[in-house]
């Protein structure tokens, strides 16, 4: 028998079952750029394969305890039902092969050197798109925060 951790967070809805969805994006919500993204997502995706949330939703780094807390302010993440995850370009590759209307280009990325291109441009971007304006609090990053501290923050709030 093997031990299974759950967590959940106080006042909150149990977050792992990602509303039965075969993805979850998860998406910079301080991004206005990402964001308008993300709703785009929600129209494309008509058969309901994907549950987008923002980065800075409640649990989201328990839910997701592979994934260094880092990693969310750095890429976008797209994470499989079963556990696999892809991000930055790589994740936006996947994407245009989960949606209908991403057919029509995801192609691109046969193209010799296009992953790599994709990849260099989307680090570029990811990395300067609080300069560019793309942020609502300006040129603040989000911290470099630990799962070990982020569980030590939510334990405290709970009175634990």
């Amino acid at each position: 028998m093997v031990q299974v951790d759950r967590f959940t967070v106080a006042g909150m809805d149990e977050m792992s079952a990602g509303l039965g969805r075969e993805f979850t994006v998860v998406f910079d919500g301080d991004c206005r750029v990402c964001t308008r993204l993300s709703e785009i997502l929600r129209k494309w995706d008509r058969e309901r394969r994907l549950e987008v949330v923002s980065s800075q939703t409640p649990g989201l780094i328990l839910r997701f305890p592979w994934i260094p807390p880092r990693a969310y302010a750095e890429a976008l993440q797209l994470v499989r039902l079963d556990g696999t995850t892809w991000q930055g370009a790589s994740a936006i590759e996947e994407l245009l092969n989960i949606l209908p209307r991403g057919k029509l280009i995801s192609w691109i990325f046969a193209i010799p050197f296009m992953r790599i291109l994709a990849d260099r441009f989307y680090k570029s971007f990811a990395r300067n798109r609080y300069r560019l304006g793309c942020g609502t609090h300006g040129r603040i990053r989000p911290p470099a925060v630990t799962r070990e501290e982020a569980e030590r923050g939510l334990c405290r709030r709970e009175g634990r």
